[in-house]
């Protein structure tokens, strides 16, 4: 017990307080995300739209957050992260109350789009505040640590989600959109005189003009990269949109029962994310990692398929977060990595745009395969396309990663290798 206890103080050791202090925000936030895990089951059950009208509502959310992934990009670079995030929160809290009024499809259209653009204008905003924030000699592990935070929080929302479901769907929008509004203003009186650190650039000095002028949108690589993380989100997320209908549908799960096992989700990466970052982050190469993520993920909806009982779903969640532990910390330093004070936003904001855009593509073919062709067939497709996207995403990172370890010992040569860098 007192060596797992060592391990644990030594993984969470040596970050700094406002690495820590923006964990707390995102805790915050999202111990009150509650709304998107059962906005499927809400438009289905309470609204009583068809499965293919949620997939579409939940599309739009899914465009949303593509845009709203851009613009918080663009604006990071142009006015900062702080004023991005303080606005995503208060701003996008209030929107929740809005939302519940509204009951037309073209209207819950245009406002799952408004709301989806203005909460994920926060993500580029975040991702470029934790690199600022965080010593540049472990920003893999601030990075761990805000994902530690954002999924204890989530294991919270959607069980007490659950419980509030089970009386009225109206205190989901209002529990989600206070505790949006109290992290924003809890943001803004901390960090409002804060001053970050300056990210270690990996590749020499030599590469700091590069990284000034280079876009990621004419980084043939990372363009790459940025599309197999899309492949990877469009599977991950068929957790939020076609995982609770599944739970209902097939297994006839209570609402209760679907927020404990999506917040199992949140509780086994609290437990396990900092952990493993810390034994294996520096020793094991990011194409491994990221690639066997993706493998174990097609595996834990592969298993759904197997056999039909409780027990299953509880494994397949198991699996499901363990590949996401291996993948998503890496992605995100691989994106810091590659990009420079100058344009981090823009390449954090091209990343999310990655996510963001499977937010489109995951509802509307997982609500569409399962209609169609019922959930298995959707379970074997996931299967497939996280083998295609393992063996894309190693070959790239790889490429990657040699890259960078080549700008480095060409910089270390002297002003001859710089001319040739």
């Amino acid at each position: 017990m007192k060596k797992i206890l060592l391990l644990y103080r030594n993984a969470f050791g040596g970050l700094s307080r406002p690495a820590w202090m923006m964990s707390l925000v995102m805790l915050i936030n999202r111990s009150g995300a509650m709304v998107t895990p059962f906005l499927s089951v809400y438009l289905t059950e309470v609204l009583n739209y068809t499965l293919k009208e949620a997939g579409i509502i939940l599309s739009m959310y899914g465009l949303g957050s593509v845009c709203g992934s851009f613009l918080g990009g663009w604006l990071t670079d142009k006015v900062g992260h702080f004023k991005v995030q303080f606005l995503s929160l208060t701003v996008g809290g209030g929107l929740y109350f809005v939302l519940l009024s509204l009951r037309q499809f073209e209207a819950l259209m245009a406002g799952v789009f408004i709301l989806s653009l203005v909460n994920d204008t926060l993500r580029p905003a975040n991702s470029s505040s934790i690199a600022s924030y965080a010593r540049p000699e472990n920003v893999t592990r601030a990075f761990s640590l805000n994902r530690m935070a954002i999924n204890l929080g989530f294991s919270i929302g959607p069980a007490l989600g659950g419980l509030l479901a089970a009386v009225s769907y109206r205190w989901l929008f209002i529990a989600d959109g206070f505790t949006c509004i109290m992290a924003g203003l809890f943001f803004f009186f901390y960090f409002r005189n804060q001053q970050g650190h300056q990210p270690k650039q990996q590749t020499g000095s030599s590469s700091e003009p590069i990284a000034k002028v280079r876009s990621p949108y004419r980084d043939g690589y990372f363009i790459l990269f940025a599309i197999l993380c899309c492949s990877f989100a469009v599977i991950f997320f068929q957790l939020f949109s076609t995982m609770p209908l599944y739970y209902r549908q097939v297994y006839a799960l209570p609402e209760g029962k679907i927020g404990l096992l999506l917040g199992l989700n949140g509780l086994i990466v609290f437990l396990l994310e900092m952990i493993v970052v810390y034994l294996i982050g520096e020793r094991v190469r990011k194409s491994w990692l990221i690639a066997g993520g993706v493998l174990v993920l097609g595996l834990s909806y592969i298993l759904l398929n197997l056999t039909q009982h409780l027990s299953i779903l509880f494994m397949a969640m198991l699996l499901l977060s363990i590949a996401e532990i291996f993948a998503m910390p890496f992605m995100a330093t691989i994106t810091v990595e590659r990009s420079g004070p100058a344009n981090r936003g823009a390449y954090m904001g091209l990343y999310t745009i990655s996510y963001a855009a499977a937010h489109v593509v995951a509802p509307y073919l997982g609500t569409t395969l399962a209609a169609k062709y019922g959930f298995a067939t959707l379970w074997w497709v996931m299967g497939a396309l996280s083998i295609v996207t393992a063996a894309g995403i190693y070959l790239v990172v790889q490429h990657m990663e040699r890259e960078r370890v080549s700008k480095v010992t060409l910089a270390a040569t002297g002003p001859k290798g710089m001319a040739i860098g």
